[in-house]
């Protein structure tokens, strides 16, 4: 993922080797490969609507219409200056006849999404509860859990059509949480927890969820992904995301969650 300097305080990065440009700010909030790793659980002969609820400056988004050429959708997003970023990643990349980005709070009433519109829901969640906030807002919103984490998948959930897959990224140590938000009503099943070894041996630092509306099959452990080799790089595996922008293995070969 290579840098540029562009105006402003804002740096142009190259996302899945170049198939793609992110714009984000020279100071406060970088993305890092998660919303890159969760935007592969889509498969990319997914047809429909996205919507990537906390889109920051639009990485996973971007990921998503890049590699699924027949989706479009939107991205909800709390802080300005982001949404502002995201929204001219749609523009230089031709991308604004295909997705919006929407300034807005997933705890707002009205909703600043309509309820049960789209095929995908795809989230990273802030990670960290109370504490010391960083200085910055837009790296304290993006990592500082203002909305308990139950409260956000449930608005995911709402914004979801019935038999619509949901994927999240989340702590590992969360993902007990992320699974009983999901079945306490019901309505998501098939989940898939996909662990994300930083490397063999390694206990997991990060999950990939998915779900499906609707759906009563059982919970699946996936295999997982191992990110780097013992040297520090990526293995074939990670390359084949991060790089090439392939799917996670074994299931978006399946549809995720079906």
């Amino acid at each position: 993922m290579a840098d540029t300097a562009d105006d402003s305080g804002v740096t142009e990065t190259a996302l899945l080797a170049g198939r793609f440009r992110l714009l984000q700010p020279a100071d406060g909030y970088r993305v890092a490969i998660d919303p890159v790793l969760l935007a592969a659980c889509v498969p990319e002969e997914a047809q429909g609507r996205v919507l990537d609820v906390g889109v920051g400056t639009g990485a996973a988004l971007g990921c998503v219409l890049s590699r699924c050429p027949s989706m479009t959708g939107a991205g909800l997003e709390l802080h300005p200056p982001h949404a502002a970023l995201a929204r001219r990643m749609l523009t230089v990349n031709g991308w604004t006849g295909r997705a919006e980005v929407i300034e807005g709070d997933v705890t707002a009433r009205p909703a600043p999404v309509p309820g049960s519109a789209f095929d995908w829901v795809i989230t990273n969640p802030p990670y960290h509860g109370p504490g010391t906030s960083p200085r910055e807002a837009g790296r304290a919103g993006a990592h500082m859990e203002a909305v308990p984490l139950a409260r956000w998948l449930s608005f995911c959930v709402r914004c979801l059509a019935p038999q619509g897959q949901l994927a999240i990224v989340h702590r590992a140590d969360r993902a007990g949480d992320i699974l009983a938000a999901l079945s306490a009503d019901g309505k998501i099943g098939a989940l898939t927890v996909i662990p994300l070894w930083p490397k063999a041996g390694v206990a997991a630092k990060r999950v990939l969820v998915t779900g499906r509306k609707g759906s009563r099959a059982p919970l699946t452990l996936h295999p997982g992904v191992v990110l780097h080799r013992a040297d520090g790089t990526f293995t074939p595996e990670a390359e084949q995301i991060l790089r090439v922008g392939g799917g996670v293995p074994k299931l978006t070969d399946r549809g995720a969650g079906g």
